[in-house]
């Protein structure tokens, strides 16, 4: 018998499965029991937070000969057909690999006959996002008047590149992140009935390492399984995924935020010598950062040790959340350009001591770059923003906040002034990490000076 893989094996089958998406999955059972459900659907959210099993599901559901409070029984024959994947009224279709026109128009050839088996004959359109113009408009047609007997489920990580003709047009729900104590907490019942023996700091470390994605976290967890023959623990987890430990994390955080050059290439010297990957450290070096400044607010946001926690408390009385949080952005950077590099090591170690000599402004010094030249700074600081904005290839971006207005203010901070409300997608782009990093890369890039970023009016 070939080998299941956990992620195929627990694979969540009911609604009630799905982890950390309970205000998703009630609204679904309802409109199930009332009979009230839509005709077309958008799942968006993250990688591995659930959206293609929650819309199996709700495809199931829908035509389940027996639903049980709005769950699909998948005991009759319809929702077996579903569940091996030969029920032809359930189609699934990956649009990053079937974009075009014509994959659109066969659909839309389909939806006009009554289904074959159940009640409704349903299309599950994954990573939707990847649909070129002319099959967005392909398929809007469809949505536009839709058979009573078509449902649509369209899932994305992206929805800010779909079109608002399309958005419109559907039900929207939002998969957030899954938070570390539901993946522990659903990872801890897969070891139980698969008899895998775990440590449960080591199901902490999965999870964390998972960044909010039960699949990743059921897979890591596969692979750890199978690499090791007695207990998993934590130390073999980091040995398993190259993963360093806290104090090498710790060590790190504490020299950078002194601008100790010295030591900093010393210990990184030590760090390649141990066999650790840059690509790998440094994320964990950022995540590590990311928690440090989450303690500032509340250290019951993070998953540590109380020695641990004690330990990053200590960091915090000697540095300040703002430097900490330059500094998380300022590694980004060199983690971006580390994934191009021909030798990610030498950028890797010249980049971390550049970043002792790049923090040493403090912020009187940006006071006094306010006072002295924030007008003639202001008199085109839009217009420059906006320009390298461009000629970084940020087109999406430009067009977002060509009637914004960037204003360096005596806080020391440039400030971003929208004239109006925001387009929801829109507002979820400059919502994401990666959309600050440019905007202040930008900013740095017409200033010449690293300064922080905040937006005003954003309604």
């Amino acid at each position: 018998m070939s080998y299941i893989a956990l992620y195929r094996k627990y694979r969540p089958q009911k609604f009630a499965d799905v982890v950390g998406q309970e205000h998703i999955t009630k609204i679904l059972k309802n409109q199930i029991k009332a009979q009230k459900v839509g005709h077309a659907y958008l799942f968006s959210g993250g990688r591995g937070s659930g959206k293609t099993s929650t819309a199996k599901i709700l495809a199931r559901a829908v035509n389940c000969l027996n639903p049980i409070d709005g769950e699909p029984c998948n005991e009759c024959e319809i929702c077996k057909e579903a569940l091996s994947g030969n029920l032809v009224d359930i189609v699934e279709m990956d649009a990053a690999s079937n974009n075009g026109v014509d994959n659109i128009r066969d659909i839309r050839e389909e939806v006009e006959f009554i289904p074959t088996s159940g009640k409704f004959r349903v299309y599950i359109i994954d990573e939707v996002h990847m649909l070129s113009t002319g099959a967005f408009n392909a398929l809007l047609k469809t949505l536009e008047e839709p058979p009573a007997h078509v449902i649509f489920i369209l899932a994305t990580t992206e929805p800010q590149k779909l079109p608002e003709t399309i958005l419109s047009r559907c039900l929207r729900f939002d998969f957030g992140r899954i938070s570390i104590d539901n993946i522990v907490k659903r990872l801890r019942f897969i070891c139980e009935d698969a008899n895998i023996q775990i440590e449960d700091g080591a199901l902490r470390i999965i999870a964390r390492m998972a960044d909010g994605a039960m699949r990743d976290a059921i897979s890591i967890l596969d692979r750890c399984s199978q690499e090791s023959d007695e207990i998993i623990t934590e130390e073999r987890i980091r040995e398993l995924s190259g993963i360093p430990k806290f104090e090498l994390l710790y060590e790190m955080a504490t020299l950078l935020l002194k601008k100790d050059e010295k030591n900093v290439l010393q210990y990184c010297n030590k760090i390649l010598a141990d066999g650790k990957d840059p690509k790998v450290y440094l994320p964990e070096l950022i995540k590590f950062l990311r928690d440090v400044a989450l303690v500032s607010i509340d250290e019951n946001l993070v998953s540590y040790s109380e020695d641990e926690k004690k330990a990053i408390k200590e960091l915090l009385n000697e540095s300040n959340r703002r430097t900490i949080l330059q500094l998380i952005t300022s590694l980004s950077d060199i983690e971006n350009k580390m994934r191009w590099a021909s030798d990610p090591t030498i950028l890797f170690e010249t980049g971390l001591i550049k970043l002792c000599f790049d923090m040493t402004e403090t912020p009187a010094a940006t006071s006094e770059l306010v006072t002295k030249n924030a007008k003639e700074i202001n008199s085109n600081l839009t217009n420059k923003v906006l320009t390298i904005l461009k000629e970084n290839g940020k087109i999406r971006l430009h067009a977002d906040l060509i009637s914004a207005k960037f204003e360096l203010q005596e806080d020391g901070i440039v400030h971003i002034i929208f004239s109006g409300p925001i387009q929801m997608v829109s507002k979820e782009n400059f919502q994401k990490d990666e959309t600050k990093i440019a905007i202040k890369s930008a900013v740095k890039q017409a200033i010449g000076k690293e300064v922080s970023v905040k937006y005003d009016n954003f309604k």
